[in-house]
Formats: structure tokens, C-alpha cells, sequence
């Protein structure tokens, strides 16, 4: 399923960082995959932390936003 935009809010923003929450009835891998985000890349900076919580389990990510690609790592 693609990226649906109504599914992503904001929890927290300070100093141009960002806290968002994504729910979708998709699973994780499909969810974290490279890209999936790109809609809304010019609202995400690299560093934002999204909480994830797709159909099979939950997630913390990081994004990073390069070349107009949003993709995600874990958090360390």
C-alpha cells in the first residue's frame, strides 16, 4: 500500500527537529522500506524520529533525507 499522508502527525517539533507518528495496516518492512516517505520529504529533515506502528509490530526510526529520498535507520 502506498504512503498515506492522513496517517503521519506530528507529536513534537523544536529547533528544527521533529517527533512523528505513522500508523498504517501495512507491515514494517513495507512501511521503513527506502522511499516510502518520499511524498512528504520536503516536511522531514535528516535526524527527524518517527514512531512507527504497522500491521506486525512497532518500530523507532530515523530518517535521513538525501537527493529528495527519505529512508530510515534505527535508532543508535
Amino acid at each position: 500500500m502506498a504512503f498515506q499522508n492522513k496517517n503521519l502527525s506530528v507529536i513534537a517539533y523544536a529547533n528544527g527537529f521533529t517527533l512523528w507518528h505513522y500508523k498504517e495496516n501495512v507491515t514494517l518492512a513495507t512501511i521503513i522500506a527506502s522511499g516510502y516517505f518520499n511524498s512528504v520529504k520536503t516536511l522531514m529533515n535528516t535526524g527527524d524520529i518517527i514512531l512507527i506502528n504497522g500491521s506486525n509490530g512497532s518500530t523507532i526510526k530515523v530518517a535521513s533525507v538525501v537527493d529528495g529520498v527519505v529512508s530510515l535507520a534505527a535508532l543508535s
